[in-house]
């Protein structure tokens, strides 16, 4: 079979037809820090790519484990201070490596629980799903001002994140760079995981024939477990990243990422990790680009890219077919 190129020259030529409406050095940091965004929310819309994608779960609380890791991120750093404020790199990545490590345990221990109270009773129902994770959404915002309170908390970068390194004229902030370093290699950890390991191959068996997979002794529900509990790992993951670079968290934080994430998943196919990762840097450029260029429509622009790519291709851009 053929291969559709087209999808794959998206991003490309976003970028190119930006570089000419502002100068080189605006160009520079706009393309940085929007893929920075995108490698940023597509930690967020990976989980719900793969629980979607995977599992047909339609999970409008999504939000609440994107939040839940950011206070996560709040308490663990908050005893780590010393280490986060120390001029050392070594010290600096460690607090941020521990926020990211204890907020995925978390994050993905609650959605353990999640799936077996909530979600496990609505498998094969999309409009109890829906209001059953909504009414989950509620919930945890109200717990977390319980646990937090209702102010917002500053979350302030380890030292040797702040700042910005000088190429060719045009400041690049370190942490955006860190963000999206992180935000590839996850992505890769996906495809690899998906694609070259025996689980990969079981659980994508398993949504295309989970009868057949069952019939050779495999349990298809507990491999669809674990990947929900990933899913909500790596929403805490975008949870703690975004919390960085807000350098603010409060109770909302998730559910306003919520419509991004969907338009994401919407833009790069439902069910698509490498479409997932290509729609938020989409989503990421069109924000930096067109806030630059025409601030009075930028609220409305990501709106406005999701409609343009489905008037061309209504799956989105990698849609995967569900068997």
């Amino acid at each position: 079979m053929k291969r559709d190129w087209a999808p794959y020259a998206v991003l490309p030529v976003l970028v190119l037809i930006a570089l000419p409406a502002m100068g080189v050095t605006n160009w520079l940091v706009l393309t940085v820090a929007g893929l920075a965004m995108g490698a940023m929310l597509f930690l967020m819309a990976a989980g719900l790519t793969l629980i979607f994608g995977l599992m047909d779960v339609l999970n409008f609380a999504h939000g609440a484990f994107i939040t839940l890791g950011a206070y996560v991120a709040v308490s663990v750093v908050a005893p780590l201070a010393g280490w986060a404020m120390a001029d050392s790199w070594v010290m600096n990545l460690a607090v941020f490596a521990v926020a990211i490590v204890i907020a995925s345990i978390v994050s993905g221990a609650v959605g353990w629980g999640f799936e077996r109270v909530i979600v496990r009773g609505v498998y094969g129902a999309p409009l109890q799903q829906i209001l059953v994770t909504m009414g989950g959404l509620i919930v945890a915002q109200q717990l977390f001002i319980v646990l937090w309170g209702a102010d917002a908390i500053p979350l302030l970068k380890p030292t040797a994140f702040g700042g910005s390194i000088v190429v060719h004229g045009a400041a690049i902030e370190k942490y955006r760079l860190i963000a999206l370093a992180l935000g590839l290699a996850v992505f890769v950890a996906l495809h690899l995981l998906l694609s070259r390991t025996r689980v990969g191959l079981l659980v994508r068996a398993g949504v295309e024939n989970r009868e057949m997979v069952e019939a050779l002794g495999y349990r298809v529900r507990r491999l669809f477990v674990g990947v929900f509990v990933v899913g909500t790992a790596l929403a805490g993951i975008g949870g703690v990243t975004w919390a960085f670079y807000q350098e603010l968290v409060t109770a909302q934080l998730g559910g306003d990422m919520t419509i991004l994430v969907f338009i994401i998943l919407i833009i790069g196919g439902l069910g698509s990790v490498g479409g997932s990762l290509v729609g938020a840097m989409l989503v990421g450029l069109t924000t930096n680009y067109v806030g630059f260029l025409a601030p009075t429509v930028s609220l409305g622009s990501n709106i406005l890219l999701m409609v343009l790519i489905l008037l061309w291709r209504p799956r989105g851009l990698f849609p995967v077919a569900h068997g």
